[in-house]
């Protein structure tokens, strides 16, 4: 175990620069953003000498959607641990089995098979797969700016910045604007395999997709006979206040991608949920697509408290609740800071603070840093800083982290005008 006492800082951040991430450690001593990770609980984050505590408005991107080290999950894997390790991918698991049941019960549309993984990159790489697989076509269309993970197939359907420094980009991959109904119908003409998009795209700056603009994808791909894969990492389990974000739009995809959040935060598990047929591809030879650790046994109970916790009416409720307690601090937040910030775009509790300009998300992580919340701006729109808070905080937290961002704009108002002026 590390040191925890004082220094400890300075020494994880020096062992970190010599054997991890020389970048990233002078990245956050630049910023001012001097954290190293210690104690973790529900939704706050102390730094390894305990001097600093932090309310996590990041959630690793919704990993921590019941917050760090929940009790009944932490109990869930404890429990697994007395009798269970990693099992064998290549035999029949019963415990697998029932995890994939319950995804099939719960998951929007009627997707009965599932094929788990350890990652949201290799999901969605599996999604891709099975998809050119099952239509013998090549061409995928995802969304320009959205993000997928960082494995091959994922990497080479998100946003450019990603792949451009690793060689020239893979063939077949297509780029639309996301929202543009029109522009899908025009990509849609050629030879394309599968659409895939994320239900609200958080590295995107979180926009929010008209009514009626999921419900036209799946008319265009039903047209075009292409797939259509919604990636839900981030918007699934409880996010949007519903299990699955999709269905606000009342839509059913051909294949689910889930993870983050399944893996409870003490577990990696992703799944890739398929409807009946797409399973048909790994008939002539069911070892084509393997994954070690996906489905591990010792997880698959994590990710069954997980899944029995997020689908609760009970709980789905509470954080249509929390999302309205946000929606109102933040018109109000609007009327006291209307030159720094545009507004809250937001599904339940999925959240993204719409800035006046591009410059200001990276300003306003640290003043939120400075203010004790954990808020980073989304990657591939900087004018937006997403706000994912665990989905079981209290509304008495809820109207902590709004005070705590009326200081975090209070004093990004102060330091607006340099930080714009030398962008």
């Amino acid at each position: 175990m590390g040191d925890t006492g004082v220094g400890a800082r300075r020494a994880d951040f020096e062992l970190f620069a010599r054997h991890v991430s020389p970048g990233k450690a002078a990245f956050f001593e630049r910023a001012g953003i001097d954290f190293a990770l210690g104690r973790r609980e529900g939704a706050f984050l102390w730094d390894v000498e305990g001097a600093r505590r932090l309310i996590d408005c990041h959630c690793n991107g919704g990993v921590f959607n019941l917050g760090h080290r929940n009790p009944e999950v932490v109990a869930a894997l404890g429990g697994a641990l007395e009798t269970l390790d990693i099992g064998n991918h290549h035999l029949v698991s019963g415990r697998r089995a029932r995890l994939a049941e319950l995804l099939a019960r719960l998951t929007p549309g009627e997707l009965p098979f599932t094929v788990f993984g350890v990652s949201g990159g290799e999901a969605v790489d599996l999604a891709i797969k099975v998809a050119r697989a099952f239509t013998g076509r090549t061409d995928i269309v995802s969304a320009r700016g959205g993000y997928h993970g960082h494995t091959g197939l994922a990497l080479a359907a998100g946003d450019e910045k990603y792949r451009a420094p690793f060689g020239p980009p893979a063939c077949g991959f297509h780029q639309v604007p996301f929202g543009d109904a029109a522009a899908l119908g025009t990509a849609l003409a050629g030879d394309v395999a599968a659409v895939l998009l994320e239900t609200v795209p958080a590295t995107l700056g979180m926009p929010i997709a008209d009514n009626d603009y999921f419900p036209r994808v799946r008319e265009l791909c039903d047209e075009a006979g292409a797939l259509l894969i919604l990636d839900e990492v981030q918007a699934g389990l409880g996010r949007t206040g519903r299990l699955w974000g999709i269905e606000h739009y009342a839509v059913g995809p051909d294949i689910l991608v889930v993870g983050k959040g399944l893996s409870g935060g003490v577990y990696p598990m992703t799944a890739t949920c398929l409807r009946r047929g797409l399973e048909t591809v790994f008939d002539a030879d069911p070892f084509i697509h393997i994954s070690t650790f996906g489905g591990a046994e010792v997880g698959c109970p994590v990710a069954t408290r997980v899944l029995e916790i997020s689908s609760e009416p009970a709980f789905l409720e509470h954080v249509r609740c929390l999302a309205d307690v946000f929606a109102a601090g933040f018109e109000e937040l609007r009327g006291r800071h209307p030159t720094v910030l545009v507004g809250l775009r937001q599904l339940g509790l999925m959240m993204g603070i719409e800035l006046v300009h591009p410059a200001l998300g990276p300003a306003l992580s640290k003043t939120a840093y400075d203010a004790g919340l954990l808020a980073v701006f989304a990657n591939n729109d900087p004018g937006v800083v997403q706000l994912l808070p665990p989905l079981v905080i209290d509304a008495g937290l809820a109207g902590e982290i709004l005070e705590r961002l009326e200081v975090a704009l209070t004093a990004l108002e102060r330091i607006a005008p340099t930080v714009v002026e030398l962008s």
